[in-house]
């Protein structure tokens, strides 16, 4: 399938998560924004950057790009994300949507679903520390 079908599969998917849960979801007109959509959290307006997530190698856990790119002058340029631009990124994996603030975020995010095989505990992004209904309650 065509990557920007893909993105835009996983876009409708996002949104549909935060409609699900009462959350009016706001669409900019063209396709020219650093955000993909608004979320209104009860008058206070947060702008979504959505990315396609892929499960890592490593097993029990998925990761997500936090960058853009685009062609000039036939080479490849890549843009990283900052908060003037987002407040979040967001991404679906196994039918769930994790919303991720873009101050924790580089080049790509991993987030972890079960305990890792090398027993390692330090500087792990726990999955469901991101998960929308988690995040949200404290919106």
């Amino acid at each position: 399938m065509q990557t920007k079908r893909v993105g835009n599969i996983t876009e409708m998917e996002v949104e549909l998560a935060f409609a699900r849960l009462g959350y009016p979801v706001l669409i900019p007109f063209g396709d020219c924004e650093r955000y993909d959509l608004v979320v209104d959290c009860n008058g206070k307006f947060y702008r979504i950057q959505v990315k396609t997530s892929h499960e890592c190698n490593r097993s029990g856990s998925f990761l997500f790009e936090c960058k853009s790119s685009h062609r000039k002058e036939g080479k490849c340029v890549f843009h990283l994300y900052d908060e003037s631009e987002i407040d979040y990124f967001a991404t679906m994996f196994n039918g769930k949507c994790y919303i991720v603030p873009v101050s924790e975020c580089v080049t790509a995010k991993t987030l972890r679903l079960g305990e890792p095989k090398n027993g390692m505990q330090t500087n792990i992004s726990w999955a469901k520390d991101y998960e929308l209904e988690t995040v949200i309650k404290s919106w």
